[in-house]
């Protein structure tokens, strides 16, 4: 999974970059719009590959993991502008969800774009750039269509590819994104290669001053932002992307003593991350034993046979069965051979569908 980190200049994209990845990226106190993107590493944190590690001692434990790419601010008015903003969209149509960061602080050492902080006004700043590039694209290839009609080429295909994107084009121009669209199987393998950047999930993250976290006001936002940007392949969360930067250079067992004094229940990694696995419908299963326990992130209604090609090809092109057995009954049986005594550790075909947390050996053969 590869999520985006977008947002306008100064906005504090890089400051959650850095809480996510332990990184430490610069955090510039004035727009670096032509940056290089910064790129990093996210473990997925989950207490039951804790707790398993625990229990069989294996020589590793690897946990699965995020990409995270922090794209350079994109200034206000790029794309109608006719700014060069071809790397930085050519980047963000190469990821899974988009991680909207929005200010929502007020810091006299760190300007503002626009003069004054408006996280509404700039949530719908952003999403004007990027529906502006979908549009563009599809008068692009609207215009290709056309020539290939006018000739007699393909032409079944052109025209149903033509009605699809006319449709697109006249959602785009009412201002909403292609996300708000149901697109039917077929509509989706047609425009796959497009890769529009609206049509991609999106967590909007508030960024706020430390000092607003539970406040009124903060709530008050956060219902307006809901209420602006909603629809089931939108999230909105809250956060000091500040604090959690600050917070993840903090051992761990001050890190949590920090939590707790500012009264934060999860960390913004641990927030981002079960809020990405919801939106995109992700799950982990895991593999256990003497050499290694690990996590592997697959699609929630995944079969048995594909989860299994998930480690590797052969397993899932030789795929006989799969022993399996839930996180929460295994740790019930304290180990394989009292869940085995138990019952429930079970054998499972080909179409069994894999849960979230199942405990799972492969019996393959190529």
């Amino acid at each position: 999974m590869i999520l985006g980190i977008v947002g306008l200049p100064n906005c504090g994209k890089t400051a959650l970059f850095n809480a996510l990845t332990d990184g430490s990226a610069e955090v510039a106190v004035y727009a670096q719009s032509g940056a290089e993107p910064n790129v990093g590493t996210v473990k997925v944190p989950d207490i039951r590959v804790d707790r398993l590690r625990e229990i069989f001692k294996p020589k590793k434990a690897i946990y699965a993991t995020v990409e995270v790419i922090d794209l350079p601010g994109l200034p206000r008015g790029s794309l109608a502008e006719g700014a060069r903003v071809t790397d930085f969209l050519k980047r963000a149509r190469e990821v899974d969800a988009l991680v909207h960061v929005v200010r929502a602080f007020a810091d006299e050492r760190v300007a503002h774009p626009a003069g004054t902080v408006d996280p509404l006004r700039d949530l719908q700043d952003l999403e004007t750039e990027l529906l502006l590039s979908d549009l563009a694209i599809i008068e692009r290839r609207l215009e290709r269509i056309d020539g290939a009609l006018k000739k007699g080429v393909e032409r079944a295909s052109h025209e149903a590819e033509q009605r699809t994107l006319l449709r697109f084009r006249q959602v785009l121009e009412d201002g909403q994104p292609l996300r708000a669209l149901s697109v039917s199987s077929e509509e989706e393998k047609m425009i796959r290669g497009y890769r529009f950047v609206t049509l991609l999930p999106v967590i909007v993250v508030l960024n706020i001053h430390e000092g607003a976290l539970g406040a009124d006001e903060t709530g008050a936002l956060l219902g307006q932002a809901r209420e602006l940007f909603c629809g089931p392949s939108v999230r909105t969360v809250v956060l000091s992307a500040k604090i959690e930067m600050e917070m993840a250079q903090l051992p761990r067992d001050e890190a949590e003593v920090f939590l707790e004094d500012l009264r934060i229940e999860v960390s913004a990694m641990e927030l981002l991350i079960r809020t990405c696995y919801d939106l995109l419908g992700l799950i982990s299963f895991i593999t256990v034993g003497d050499d290694e326990v690990r996590a592997w992130t697959i699609r929630h209604g995944t079969p048995a046979v594909r989860a299994a090609g998930a480690i590797h090809s052969d397993m899932e092109r030789g795929f006989i069965k799969a022993e399996v057995i839930g996180y929460d009954a295994f740790m019930a049986a304290g180990s394989l051979a009292g869940a085995r005594e138990k019952g429930t550790l079970r054998l499972e075909g080909k179409e069994y569908t894999v849960a979230d947390g199942d405990i799972i050996n492969f019996k393959f053969n190529v």
